[in-house]
């Protein structure tokens, strides 16, 4: 295999796999990334088994000698990252060498066998849909904080993807918060089956960190226990978790009749601020709600407490819930818009928030006894 390549062109797909690599490996082959060259196509892949990644290089000009090999990713990410930019590489293989010269730089790594470097088995393909890349980045990227983390009920440790002939929800809880997002900005492909799957973590962050916020289509392919996300420069493969998620729709309050709308950056601030003093522990904030008013209020076992006040738009009867101070920041910090909506029943029933700006978003908090 022979190639003349631009520092800019190999180091975007390299970036782009690098996630799939995990430092310590059981198997030295998992540390490399397999560089397939074929007509006027250059393939990067990098695997861990539980998922796999391939960036796309697109030449102007045919690629005469081609070939595969694998090599270690890490090594080759940092010679092409120390390069200057601008710089021409010349890759060469011979025997189980890769030779890469790029002006007076002369680099020579140890290869192994394209033909041992594994691949996911993907399996038949149950359904397909199209959806835009910055439609399902979006999704992902304002539920995704709160999948559990190495939760023993293992199937909270990731995502489910609800997905139907014209709208896709994806749901994440690790018991104590549920995060949700829907969109119908989703086109079936020939089937119209409904399917529900489970998304593992690691694949939930690659796979945000791999879309971009651009209105280009991804197709999304599910198969019997891996799922596959394809867009013009990538190729992303992950096996599902199994087990059965739990029943969301249960989660989520129905007929709260006391509902509040507050500035939310106003209500981050308030919230930042009494966390302060709040138990390191059990991270526990007191909010009374009162005609028009929020007092925000925490303390801990050494006795010190701290006190906020601002003013909502509400109109109910007093009330007063406890809840984790964490997860009221993390939805703030998630949320688009200005203002949120918090609806409840009563100090024993879980919150329901909403983005009034954006639809299609709704996060439930269980109360906590303080």
């Amino acid at each position: 295999m022979k190639l003349v390549i631009q520092r800019e062109q190999l180091l975007e797909p390299l970036q782009l796999v690098s996630g799939a690599i995990e430092r310590r490996q059981t198997f030295p082959i998992l540390s490399n990334v397999l560089i397939s060259a074929h007509n006027r196509t250059i393939a990067m892949t990098a695997t861990d088994l539980e998922i796999e990644l391939t960036g796309y290089i697109e030449l102007e000009e045919e690629i005469n000698d081609s070939g595969e090999v694998t090599v270690s990713a890490r090594k080759l990410l940092d010679i092409c990252r120390t390069l200057p930019e601008g710089a021409i590489l010349k890759l060469s293989t011979e025997k189980n060498r890769l030779n890469i010269r790029s002006g007076e730089s002369h680099f020579v790594l140890l290869t192994l066998p394209a033909s041992e470097f594994p691949n996911v088995e993907e399996g038949p393909e149950k359904t397909e849909w199209t959806l835009p890349q910055n439609v399902f980045k979006n999704l992902l990227e304002k539920t995704y904080f709160a999948m559990a983390q190495q939760d023993v009920r293992y199937y909270l440790n990731g995502m489910l993807l609800d997905v139907q002939p014209n709208m896709m929800r994806v749901v994440a809880t690790d018991g104590h918060r549920l995060a949700m997002g829907v969109s119908d900005a989703v086109t079936a492909v020939e089937s119209k089956e409904s399917l529900q799957v489970i998304m593992p973590r690691k694949g939930v962050i690659e796979l945000m960190r791999l879309l971009e916020k651009t209105d280009e289509i991804a197709t999304l392919k599910v198969g019997t226990s891996h799922i596959c996300v394809k867009s013009a420069k990538f190729t992303f493969i992950s096996k599902l978790v199994e087990g059965k998620f739990p029943n969301y729709d249960k989660v989520v309050p129905k007929n709260c009749d006391k509902e509040i709308i507050c500035d939310r950056q106003l209500l981050k601030q308030a919230l930042t601020r009494v966390s302060i003093l709040s138990n390191e522990k059990f991270r526990g904030v007191r909010l009374s709600f009162s005609s028009h008013r929020l007092d925000l209020s925490a303390n801990n076992p050494e006795q010190e407490e701290a006190q906020e006040q601002m003013m909502v738009d509400y109109e109910g009867a007093d009330l007063e819930v406890g809840f984790n101070v964490n997860y009221l920041l993390d939805i703030c910090n998630i949320m688009s818009g200005d203002q949120l909506r918090m609806m409840l029943s009563d100090p024993n029933s879980a919150l329901l928030i909403e983005p009034v700006a954006e639809e299609g978003f709704s996060y439930v908090i269980m109360p906590m006894r303080l």
